[in-house]
């Protein structure tokens, strides 16, 4: 029993780890997608809700959704298009690794979160999570916050509510699938109510477009398969992988997997774009990190959907 046990742990694991790189290339993309924050995130759900939905339906999950989950779902839908329009915002203004390590923040907003809504406790390893997490951001921002351009500081603030969206998103999404859920010994599929929530999303982010005037054309090919591959990539395969592998590894080594993802982000910020860091702000991405692990331990095995 001890090998299978092994060798499905071993699968999750790497489930786990191509889940967490794949998201960790979401900003990037976005980076070079050649096309405004509000147009790029509303091709993202759309594409991506479209595929979701198509993937629930060859996996056999779909069943019907009552009336009120319908209605639920317009919560997280509306949500999740903000959430995509200040983060999208932000990988534009600061770069996608830091803003991809500001949006990890909604660890500490589900925790806040589960004091709240749930009645649960902060023990001394969460505040010790944020601690580590707010000495590494002053590490990397604090000591040149005032010399910094007011589009650079509005970037970062906008990370952090980008953080402060997902986690309200989460809970959204949660209570939806739990309102869709029609026959208690058959849980609702979680892809088919993500995907209806991203399509929710994208006609959100569509009436936002118009609003600012903007055109939802896409400039050139090399953008269309950029933005393709955001969504059936990034916002797709990357979900499917990580929500089959949480169920096989423990909190911990989800915690620490998922860290994958601002790590490639930041990677793949200085690779690609150039982005200057000194040593400071790679020491203060090490305790920002070691931050959000330690907070990430919190409370995961009650909401456990992975990031978008």
């Amino acid at each position: 029993m001890q090998a299978p046990r092994k060798s499905a742990e071993s699968r999750a694991l790497t489930w786990m780890a191509v889940g967490a790189i794949l998201i960790g290339t979401n900003a990037p993309m976005v980076r070079i997608a050649e096309t405004p924050p509000t147009v790029s995130a509303f091709w993202r759900l759309l594409f991506g809700g479209v595929l979701v939905l198509l993937y629930a339906r060859i996996a056999r999950q779909w069943q019907p959704l009552p009336r009120r989950a319908w209605l639920w779902a317009l919560l997280p839908g509306a949500i999740f298009a903000s959430d995509l329009w200040l983060w999208h915002r932000s990988i534009l203004l600061i770069g996608p690794g830091l803003s991809t390590l500001l949006a990890n923040a909604q660890v500490f907003f589900m925790a806040l979160a589960g004091v709240l809504l749930f009645g649960e406790r902060l023990g001394p390893r969460f505040l010790l999570g944020i601690a580590l997490s707010f000495f590494g951001l002053w590490l990397m921002l604090g000591g040149n916050w005032a010399t910094l351009p007011p589009e650079y500081r509005w970037g970062v603030w906008m990370g952090l509510a980008t953080g402060l969206s997902y986690a309200i998103f989460n809970v959204g999404l949660k209570r939806t699938q739990q309102v869709a859920q029609t026959d208690p010994r058959r849980p609702a599929p979680v892809a088919q109510v993500l995907g209806v929530v991203s399509l929710i999303g994208a006609a959100a982010l569509g009436l936002a477009g118009a609003a600012e005037g903007a055109s939802f054309a896409i400039p050139t090919w090399s953008s269309l398969l950029v933005l393709l591959a955001l969504a059936a990539v990034g916002h797709c395969l990357s979900w499917v992988l990580i929500s089959k592998a949480m169920a096989h590894l423990r909190v911990a080594v989800v915690g620490l997997m998922l860290l994958l993802q601002p790590i490639v982000a930041f990677l793949l910020d200085v690779g690609l774009f150039g982005r200057a860091t000194s040593p400071r702000e790679w020491l203060g991405l090490a305790f920002t990190l070691a931050g959000i692990f330690l907070a990430s331990l919190k409370g995961r095995t009650r909401l456990s959907e992975p990031p978008a």
